[in-house]
């Protein structure tokens, strides 16, 4: 593939070392984590709910400290300078943007509706209360299906680049590109989209959500990886400051799944139909939107490398 494909200063590097015993395993710690949570959520429901309640507009705190400290150490990797360099080569630009903020909201929206607002909402039964108002089980999850549908996948892109021996640093420009455009696009187009189906989600929860799970990680990222490269230099950075950090994402990632999992453990265990129904659309939609990413990158005449980062 011609270098019209890749920035310039992108040096395609392989994944070199083999995965450590906890990364090799990391699927059975999430399941063993996820049972961890409901199990606690249980045993101790007074502390789930006590933790729960710590929220500011329904932004829960204790999720996202423990985000942040997933997300930092992916976004301190970052080069957001490197962005510019997506100019000089626009087709895998173009094809994360408009597969990610064209293509994917809108077939999340009309698959979630099909299946949980039609097919399957007679066996959605029940109703919960947000911030005083009753809403049906079924809306309140088509409405995070479509949350979860408009964002794009950031804190694994790495990973799964690292996995597929892709183009580490065309990675890293399209982790940079997708966190700026999720930080101002995010919170409008879910705003709209809610609202366009009758959905209730309150827009300051939207907002602040973008701001403290990906600006504030972003921002730090950002301000820290200057200074360190000012004062400690680039090789520090990478051989002893990003070697302590791998651990603490692991980490984050897995308390947050017990969180997560604590506090709607409840639900869970009362309707574990409802997480089967919940998961065809979301399976549905990403088998949907890999192969026409797939096909799109086919067409443009893509290297392997440069449409896996993409």
């Amino acid at each position: 593939m011609s270098s019209q494909s890749s920035p310039p200063s992108a040096k395609r590097v392989q994944a070199g070392n083999r995965l450590s015993f906890f990364e090799k395993y990391l699927t059975v710690w999430v399941f063993l984590c996820i049972i961890a949570g409901i199990v606690l959520g249980r045993l101790l429901p007074g502390i789930a709910v006590a933790l729960d309640a710590m929220s500011i507009y329904q932004v829960s705190i204790p999720i996202a400290i423990c985000l942040f400290f997933m997300m930092y150490p992916i976004m301190v990797k970052i080069d957001f300078t490197q962005a510019t360099h997506a100019l000089r080569a626009p087709r895998p630009v173009i094809l994360t943007l408009v597969v990610n903020w064209l293509i994917k909201p809108f077939t999340m929206v009309a698959i979630a509706q099909f299946f949980l607002g039609w097919l399957f909402r007679p066996l959605l039964t029940g109703t919960e209360l947000i911030r005083g108002a009753e809403v049906t089980l079924a809306n309140s999850y088509i409405a995070g299906t479509i949350l979860l549908g408009i964002a794009p996948c950031t804190a694994m892109v790495l990973m799964w680049g690292y996995l597929c021996y892709g183009n580490q640093g065309h990675t890293l420009v399209m982790v940079a590109v997708n966190s700026l455009a999720m930080l101002f696009l995010y919170a409008p187009l879910g705003r709209w989209l809610l609202a366009a189906n009758d959905l209730t989600v309150p827009w300051q929860t939207i907002v602040l959500s973008v701001l403290v799970y990906v600006g504030l990680p972003l921002v730090a990222g950002m301000f820290s990886r200057y200074w360190i490269f000012k004062h400690k230099g680039k090789e520090w950075f990478e051989t002893r400051f990003l070697k302590y950090l791998s651990p603490i994402a692991i980490s984050a990632l897995l308390l947050t799944l017990i969180l997560l999992f604590a506090f709607k453990g409840d639900l869970i265990v009362e309707n574990p139909l409802h997480i089967l129904l919940i998961a065809v659309p979301l399976f549905i939609q990403t088998n949907l939107i890999f192969g026409l990413a797939y096909v799109i990158a086919w067409k443009f005449k893509m290297s392997y490398e440069d449409a896996e980062s993409g």
